[in-house]
């Protein structure tokens, strides 16, 4: 990938729906050079997004080939046996001390998305978070409720309790927001839009549209309620 070529080629989308049509281990070993050529091009892409991400955050990946996950698909505890995954993906990790929080991207015909957010926050974190909201919702409604949120989001995605979290009132003015077990930003985008010239600056914008949650977060996780570290 060229500093012209600052986009995913048509190929890497080719060579993906090819695969999931001839999803077995001999199709995929005959036509393993160009496998490494399209991933070539998606690494050089993930590198060119990780630049990006370090004009506006603290990234401790390293290179864009060290975000990216492995197209071989773990089918040991999995009811699908098929030896590859559909897409290619990778994850930015932030600085450790601003207490994580990802930013992932995921390339597939017809399932491309950029998102980003706390996939499974550990029970201490989850009890920090919801400690949080229940004292004031104000601050984190406010972020889902602006509108660079909703023009790129929409709403809070994630796995939610259908009933209340235990120790809290359900009569809390937080309650809807309470109820998250998981706190994710997602971002959808088309085909065309992932081939289009205007992707990256794109996926680097809907990255940074995420720090106003990240950066609540960084603060719940971090600080007590009287803003002292933790």
């Amino acid at each position: 990938m060229s500093n012209q070529q600052k986009h995913v080629p048509a190929s890497a989308l080719i060579f993906l729906k090819l695969l999931a049509q001839n999803n077995n281990r001999d199709w995929f070993n005959a036509h393993k050079e160009q496998f490494i050529e399209q991933q070539t091009y998606i690494e050089a892409f993930a590198g060119l997004l990780l630049a990006e991400l370090n004009t506006h955050d603290v990234i401790e990946t390293l290179s864009g080939k060290k975000s990216l996950y492995r197209i071989y698909r773990d089918t040991r505890f999995s009811t699908d046996k098929t030896p590859y995954k559909g897409g290619w993906s990778g994850n930015f990790k932030r600085a450790t001390k601003l207490r994580r929080g990802g930013y992932y991207f995921h390339i597939e015909p017809g399932n491309n998305f950029v998102g980003g957010g706390f996939r499974n926050p550990n029970a201490a974190d989850l009890k920090l978070i919801r400690n949080d909201i229940a004292f004031d919702d104000a601050p984190l409604r406010n972020i889902l409720q602006s509108e660079s949120f909703i023009s790129t989001f929409n709403v809070l995605q994630g796995e939610q309790l259908k009933t209340v979290p235990q120790g809290f009132d359900a009569n809390n003015a937080g309650i809807d927001l309470l109820r998250y077990k998981q706190f994710l930003l997602i971002r959808k985008f088309t085909d065309e839009e992932v081939l289009s010239s205007s992707f990256l600056k794109e996926a680097s914008r809907t990255f940074k549209n995420m720090r106003p949650f990240f950066d609540y977060m960084s603060s719940v996780l971090t600080t007590d309620i009287n803003g002292l570290e933790i």
